[in-house]
């Protein structure tokens, strides 16, 4: 969707260039001749130390480098050398391997072919304006974006309930009595796996349809973007509460480190707090668009 400059750049050499992509508006792009001065720092760019480009949310400011008033976002495309990476930026419970690590820009130009209007990416003007035929890219950004995430976190529960399952098969609770002859710790394990295969079937079906509605080449509207946001939350959540019921009947012994299942709870945890899986302005907007009000302008409406 970017200018065909920005693509040779990026790929021109190598085809396998790789990108980070922190996407939440955390700097501002101050206008200049041919671009912008841009300044900010970024949190949880994940993978980045692999990776040679970056796309970063960002502000307009003006010529002061003072942020609009409405805000007015963008993203921006820059070289691994016009930014930082923070070293020892990402020590936390969960996910450490994604290496989600803070970026620091400085002063960098970043020319204006380089940038992005964010409202053309999520209405799917800017995919239009491209040329590009491809479903996919039609996409409202709300959908496919949030989609990697929380296929992610429900693999990750998946990934849970099967070690559950190896765990318990041969476990002899303290009790003395065999899991397998447990009647209520084998309720939890089929209502979980239940709750995880629903999460699964929920945001592919959810994604299927929208993408079905895009190759028909109808507008997907406010509204069902947000009914769609609320359904890939929601899936998100359900999955990890089905974890949460399995790990709870796991006894002291699955918190130990050696114990796989204790990752697998921490990292479900972890990219459950992930800013695409809060549920309170997305389902406050869905349930207003399901009442026919129409939702404020303001944070809530750049969720969906």
């Amino acid at each position: 969707m970017a200018d065909p400059r920005v693509q040779q750049e990026v790929w021109g050499k190598n085809p396998d260039t790789w990108i980070a992509s922190p996407y939440a508006p955390m700097g501002v792009l101050r206008p200049i001749d041919g671009g912008y001065v841009f300044n900010g720092r970024w949190q949880f760019s994940s993978g980045t130390d692999h990776c040679d480009w970056i796309f970063l949310g960002a502000f307009l400011g003006d010529r002061d480098g003072n942020r609009l008033n409405p805000p007015v976002s963008l993203h921006a495309i820059l070289p691994r050398a016009d930014y930082t990476i923070v070293e020892d930026s990402w020590d936390v419970v969960g996910l450490r391997g994604t290496g989600s690590k803070d970026v620091v820009v400085k002063d960098a130009f970043v020319p204006d072919y380089r940038v992005i209007e964010y409202a053309k990416v999520v209405d799917g003007s800017q995919a239009k304006a491209a040329g590009l035929t491809n479903p996919a890219y039609h996409l409202p950004f709300s959908a496919a974006f949030p989609l990697g995430i929380t296929a992610a976190v429900i693999g990750i529960c998946e990934g849970a309930l099967a070690h559950h399952l190896d765990y318990q098969r041969g476990r002899v609770q303290v009790t003395g009595t065999a899991v397998r002859d447990d009647p209520y710790v084998l309720y939890a394990i089929s209502e979980a796996a239940a709750e995880i295969a629903a999460a699964r079937a929920a945001l592919l079906d959810n994604i299927s349809r929208l993408y079905d509605q895009v190759a028909a080449g109808q507008e997907v509207t406010f509204d069902r973007r947000a009914v769609g946001r609320r359904t890939q939350v929601q899936a998100a959540w359900r999955a990890v509460r089905a974890v949460d019921e399995i790990v709870a009947r796991s006894g002291g012994n699955a918190m130990r480190m050696d114990n796989p299942l204790q990752r697998f709870w921490r990292d479900a945890h972890t990219g459950l707090a992930h800013a695409i899986h809060v549920p309170g302005a997305v389902f406050h907007v869905s349930a207003l668009t399901q009442l026919g009000i129409e939702p404020p302008q303001g944070p809530m409406r750049s969720m969906i």
